[in-house]
């Protein structure tokens, strides 16, 4: 019956529309520091993850968050902190992936196909070097032992790494949740504005065209000295009886 409910819930996951904040490629870049704390402090980051997701009220605290069968069955209402620490120490995958169902579930988060590449390439790689690992211990060759301790390695760094990168995407999100992210960007102007912008030149507004004078717009010529600002030229000037001067040729 648990189960069945727990199939429904893995459908239902499947149609939820909102995206995570950022995905894991780019959660290096979104948080280095953290990135590299949840890689060396992992069982840490994931207690304080959970914490965090249970807004700091450890009363709702249930083993794996409510997705496994052992959950509620751990006596986590006694001591949930207790508890949380042996999950986080001793189960510490099954940690960080109830924290990521938790987050989906709660604000209707899907998975994107490339993060299903990045955890399903982690899995496969587990499985590929715990069967080279049989093989080499039922064969008893010492090339097929060196190549699944070579991979038992390469799929520890990957499963490091993408547990690291998955928390710190978990709290990315949480830091979204409890809005951490500074200031809202600048809104956008409205149209009628943009429209004004998009103009070559802004619109005449009752004023006539310079086309429509009769002769193009000049300032008055510099007056000489001695004649006042109004009525210049004086109209008898030059005087006929003073020009041309006397003796001019």
């Amino acid at each position: 019956m648990a189960s069945q409910a727990h199939l429904e819930k893995m459908e239902l996951r499947q149609n939820y529309r909102n995206l995570w904040h950022t995905d894991l490629m780019r959660t290096i870049q979104a948080d280095t520091p953290y990135c590299c704390l949840a890689l060396w402090c992992a069982p840490c980051v994931s207690y304080l993850l959970r914490k965090r997701a249970l807004y700091n009220d450890m009363s709702r605290y249930v083993c794996c968050a409510g997705y496994l069968p052992c959950s509620g069955r751990c006596g986590e209402s006694r001591c949930p902190e207790l508890c949380l620490a042996t999950e986080v120490f001793l189960c510490f995958g099954n940690s960080v992936a109830s924290t990521r169902f938790l987050l989906q579930d709660e604000f209707n988060i899907q998975t994107t196909q490339c993060d299903n590449c990045i955890i399903g390439f982690m899995f496969c790689l587990q499985q590929i070097a715990c069967i080279f690992s049989i093989v080499a211990m039922i064969v008893g060759s010492e090339e097929i032992q060196e190549a699944s301790q070579l991979l038992s390695c390469l799929a520890d760094m990957v499963y490091c790494t993408v547990c690291a990168c998955m928390q710190t995407q978990h709290k990315i999100e949480m830091d979204k949740r409890d809005g951490k992210f500074g200031p809202q960007p600048m809104a956008v102007p409205p149209v009628q504005q943009m429209s004004r912008i998009d103009q070559p030149l802004p619109p005449s507004v009752g004023y006539p065209s310079q086309a429509s004078y009769g002769q193009p717009y000049s300032y008055p010529p510099p007056q000489p000295q001695g004649y006042p600002a109004a009525g210049y030229p004086p109209p008898n000037y030059p005087p006929s009886n003073a020009y041309p001067p006397p003796g001019y040729k």
